[in-house]
């Protein structure tokens, strides 16, 4: 099953919207029409070679129908018979045919059920926005609580029983952070002497714990965990 978008790269965006009734040979018993993704850097190559690419091709028959930033969408046309053939050797030269019917009728249909997904979006997309908004505290309230279950268990597996420890939230501006943890380091320095600082030269370097979060610059003397609150708020349609 093949998914196409109508953005994005030639290689997978759907093309109907890009291409002609002109750009076809239609209604023949011996000739067909392909379109072909071709690299920009080797467009050049695919004009001065196509014809030879097999036997049966139709001469100055391709024509550049669009472009994007990395390939070039072209077509060409030559007999069925030889179709597979040309598909097997164009792949070899990085030439990729992409499989399109031009059929009005269907190209009609789909334009008009795209028209019609692209309007049931923007009717959903207000009340989902809503929904989000309304959910989201209840979600963030969800993470802090899970942050401060980490804090209380990673405590009691450092210092031990019985429970003789405080958990504090604080909020230091960018500046102040350098300063807030030699303070921290001074305070609690002690809990564990080999700590030297937070700079990941600690005994607990070589502990691998899942879940715990021992890194070799994030382990301190005390317990501490990072909880963003810095969440900009981005909607698009």
């Amino acid at each position: 099953m093949h998914f196409f978008t109508y953005s994005g790269s030639l290689l997978t965006r759907n093309l109907a919207d890009l291409v002609k009734k002109e750009h076809f040979i239609l209604d023949s018993e011996y000739l067909t029409t392909l379109l072909v993704i071709v690299p920009k850097i080797l467009a050049n190559d695919w004009l001065a070679n196509y014809e030879k690419i097999t036997d049966m091709i139709v001469p100055r028959s391709s024509q550049l129908i669009t472009q994007d930033n990395d390939y070039c969408l072209f077509n060409v046309t030559l007999f069925k018979k030889v179709v597979e053939e040309f598909k097997l050797h164009a792949r070899e030269k990085k030439f990729i045919v992409r499989d399109f019917v031009y059929n009005e009728e269907e190209l009609a249909a789909g334009k008009n059920e795209m028209t019609k997904l692209i309007t049931d979006k923007k009717k959903q997309f207000g009340p989902l926005v809503r929904w989000l908004k309304v959910n989201f505290s209840e979600a963030f309230c969800a993470l802090v609580h899970v942050k401060a279950l980490r804090v209380f268990v990673e405590s009691v597996l450092r210092y031990g029983l019985p429970v003789n420890f405080q958990a504090i939230l604080i909020e230091p501006n960018k500046k102040s952070v350098k300063r807030l943890r030699e303070s921290l380091n001074q305070l609690y320095g002690h809990l564990d002497g080999a700590s030297a600082g937070g700079q990941g030269n600690s005994s607990m370097d070589n502990v691998d714990i899942p879940g715990l979060g021992f890194g070799q610059s994030e382990y301190y003397p005390y317990v501490f965990y990072k909880l963003n609150i810095d969440m900009v708020e981005t909607a698009k349609i």
